[in-house]
This record gives C-alpha cells, sequence and structure tokens, in this order.
C-alpha cells in the first residue's frame, strides 16, 4: 500500500495551501469559490483541501482527476489516438464557465507514472498546449484585474520517490519538513519567510537594475531586466517557494548555460541540457537525454525565448534533496541554492505598475514573452550574479548561493 501521511500533517497541509497560499498569502474569504484539483492517488489531500475550504466559509469546484498509470493512461491516449481535430479542440465554454466561477485554484501534483508520455511524439504534446493557451489567457487577465489568485503543492508517490531516488517515507520526510508541516503553526512560519523575502525582494527593486551577468563554471549569461520591472516572491504562488524572480526584457538575453538538473516535463525525463542565446532567442540547444523533446518544446511559439529568471537564497530553502519535481528542484537550496529561468511564458505581475491597465501592444514593446510554454529548467552550481545598475554601477547581488544583503 503506498505511504499515507497523518491525517494531521494533511490538514496542515490543507489548512497552509488554503488559509495562506491562496489570496496572495491572505487565504480565501467566505463565499469565495476554490476550484480544488488533484488526481485520485492524492485522495487524502484533496479531501483535506475541501475541507478546509468548507471551513473557511467558501465554496469547491472540484476537480478530481483520473491517475495516468502503467495501462491506464489517459491522457497519454488521447495524445496517441486523438487526430487533428481533436487535438485542436478547445472546450471554450466550459473553459470560460470554469474561469468566470472560481476566485481561487489549488492544484496537486502527484504522478503515479512521470514518464506517462514517453511514448507520445513531442509535437503532439505541444500541439495540445498551444490549443489550450486561451485558458492560460483568460486565467491571466482575470490574475492581473486581482480577482483571482493559485498555488500547487506536491503530494508523494512510489513512483516519484523512486524517480528521486528516495523510499516513499524518505520523500515525504523533505514534503513535510519543506512546508513547516513538522511545526505546530506552520502558517506563522511561512509568514515569516514571507517577510525575509518581501526585505530581499525591496532590496533588489532599490537598486534599479539595468541588467545582471550570470557566470561560473557553467554559465556565461546577460539578461536585461527591461523597463518597469519588479521583483516577486513570498506570494503564496506554490508551496513550498523560496525563490525570488522577475520576467526579464527577453530581447536582452545573451550567453549559454548549462543545467545540472534533469528536468521532468510533459511525461518525458530530459537530462543534460545546453542552452545558447543571441538576441534574446536560442540559437542551440542540446541535450544528453530526450533531445527531441527538447527541441520541440524550443520550436513552439514564444518558447525559445526567457519568460521568468530567478534565484534561491540557500538560507531560506528547507529542500535539502533532489526531488524530481520541479515545484521542488526550483527552490532547491544546498550548498549553492539554485538560479533558473524559465522557457515561454513571462509573469505579467513582475510589470511595476498595473497590468490589468496594459495593452497587448505595451506589452511586446515591453519585451514580456507570450507563449504556450513556461519550463523551469534549474542549476544547483556555484555562480555569481553582478548587476548593471541604471546608473551605470555594478553590484554583486548574489554569490555562494546566497543574496549580498542580511
Amino acid at each position: 500500500m503506498p505511504y499515507v501521511p497523518p491525517r494531521e500533517v494533511l490538514q496542515r497541509y490543507a489548512d497552509v495551501l488554503i488559509g495562506f497560499a491562496l489570496g496572495g498569502g491572505a487565504g480565501i474569504e467566505p463565499g469565495e469559490t476554490v476550484r480544488v484539483v488533484a488526481p485520485e492517488t492524492a485522495k487524502p489531500l484533496y479531501a483535506e483541501l475541501c475541507r478546509a475550504v468548507w471551513r473557511a466559509g467558501g465554496h469547491v469546484l472540484p476537480g478530481y482527476q483520473p491517475d495516468d498509470e502503467p495501462g491506464m493512461a489517459l491522457a497519454r491516449d488521447f495524445l496517441l489516438m486523438a487526430n487533428d481535430e481533436q487535438l485542436d479542440n478547445f472546450p471554450a465554454h466550459q473553459m470560460r464557465g470554469l474561469v468566470d466561477e472560481m476566485d481561487h485554484q489549488v492544484s496537486v501534483i502527484a504522478e503515479r507514472d512521470p514518464r506517462a508520455l514517453e511514448a507520445v511524439e513531442p509535437a503532439r504534446i505541444m500541439r495540445r498546449g498551444v490549443a489550450m493557451r486561451k485558458l492560460l489567457d483568460w486565467r491571466g487577465e482575470k490574475e492581473n484585474e486581482g480577482r483571482f489568485t493559485w498555488t500547487l503543492g506536491l503530494y508523494g508517490t512510489p513512483a516519484m520517490a523512486a524517480e528521486a531516488g528516495l523510499d516513499e517515507e524518505a520523500y515525504w520526510e523533505q514534503i513535510v519538513h519543506a512546508c513547516f508541516l513538522d511545526d505546530a503553526e506552520p502558517i506563522a512560519r511561512w509568514r515569516e519567510v514571507q517577510e525575509r523575502i518581501e526585505r530581499t525582494r525591496e532590496w533588489l527593486d532599490g537598486l534599479a537594475i539595468e541588467r545582471v551577468h550570470i557566470e561560473g563554471e557553467d554559465v556565461d549569461l546577460h539578461i536585461t531586466l527591461g523597463e518597469q520591472r519588479r521583483w516577486l516572491g513570498g506570494r503564496g504562488r506554490n508551496i513550498p517557494s523560496f525563490e525570488l524572480f522577475t520576467s526579464p526584457d527577453w530581447r536582452g538575453t545573451e550567453g549559454w548555460m548549462r543545467f545540472n538538473q534533469p528536468l521532468y516535463r510533459y511525461g518525458n525525463l530530459v537530462r543534460g541540457i545546453r542552452l545558447a542565446f543571441r538576441e534574446g532567442r536560442v540559437v542551440e540547444c542540446t541535450a544528453e537525454e530526450n533531445a527531441q523533446l527538447l527541441s520541440e518544446m524550443v520550436s513552439t511559439d514564444g518558447a525559445d525565448r526567457v519568460g521568468e529568471f530567478s534565484l534561491t537564497d540557500r538560507r531560506l530553502s528547507r529542500i535539502t534533496r533532489f526531488m524530481a519535481q520541479t515545484l521542488y528542484d526550483e527552490n532547491v537550496g544546498g550548498p549553492y541554492g539554485n538560479s533558473h529561468i524559465a522557457l515561454g511564458r513571462a509573469y505579467q505581475d513582475a510589470y511595476d505598475g498595473d497590468p490589468a491597465a496594459v495593452a497587448p501592444e505595451e506589452w511586446q514593446r515591453l519585451g514580456f514573452n507570450d507563449s504556450s510554454v513556461h519550463t523551469d529548467i534549474v542549476s544547483t552550481s556555484d555562480r555569481t550574479v553582478t548587476a548593471t545598475r541604471r546608473d551605470g554601477s555594478e553590484t554583486v547581488i548574489y554569490s555562494d548561493g546566497q543574496f549580498a544583503v542580511d
């Protein structure tokens, strides 16, 4: 039988996700509607999330889904069997209704088979993502208006633990520790983390950074932040989250970077990634394993550009092991913290102003990237990040795995 954490732990987990992560760190309000999305293998947490919503006076919009498992992987079967019309179908009325109805969404990642889509041609996976892009656009518009928040959480499975080289209980120990679920008041601990992240975020914004230079044995990369940018972090988007990030002007990316962490994405594993950029676009992309999927992803509209640049301070992160899941691996601490970039869609709330007032042509002028793809790729190697400020001075903002601020 799969390991199931004690109910007390799952109740704390649900309270963190509903009472802290949603609402940008404030939790939900009575009368609000939360879409709760989880596969059947995460049923114990799904049940606690529903109860947490009801305790808070909210309404649940169910999103309970079947597992993709050997012999019965419906997501895989659809992608293998669908014709072009089926791949391109977008159920607009249903999706529009979902977006209109929900005030928040909490999604649980729990995979019975992390490589369920290995048999699927990568182009079909990307095509389906493009077909569903309008849903991301509608959610983004509502979020920009301040009427929608979301968060992600992880529920450990035997297969996920095996991918990380851990037994199931050790895998769950990482989840419990990373999310402060071993503390009687985990929300209080998250508020403390949020305060520390906010102090660093204010320091970064106060530097008036024009561009950054990331240097190390496996990286020599320049990224231009662009006009009207701000740094983000600590708002409850993702639990756990210890990172500080922004969405730069994609046109100002030059250089190269290797990534020492495997990427689990689209039901596949990609390993040994190296990217090179010229004039903001990926001009070389290689991988030691599953290079075809990486190449197909990068060839998707807008996915050859940077949508996010992120750094994690090792002093904050409670994640100590590789977890074979981006939600955790992009927040890992260890000796050098981590840095990562995301190819594809930018976060429009990195705009230093009211994103709801920005017209589509203005997003383009500012260099905020747009795509159906948003894929984080992580490195935990040692590197130094030097900022060039708008006055021309240079400041080292990150080295030895931590920001240059207390």
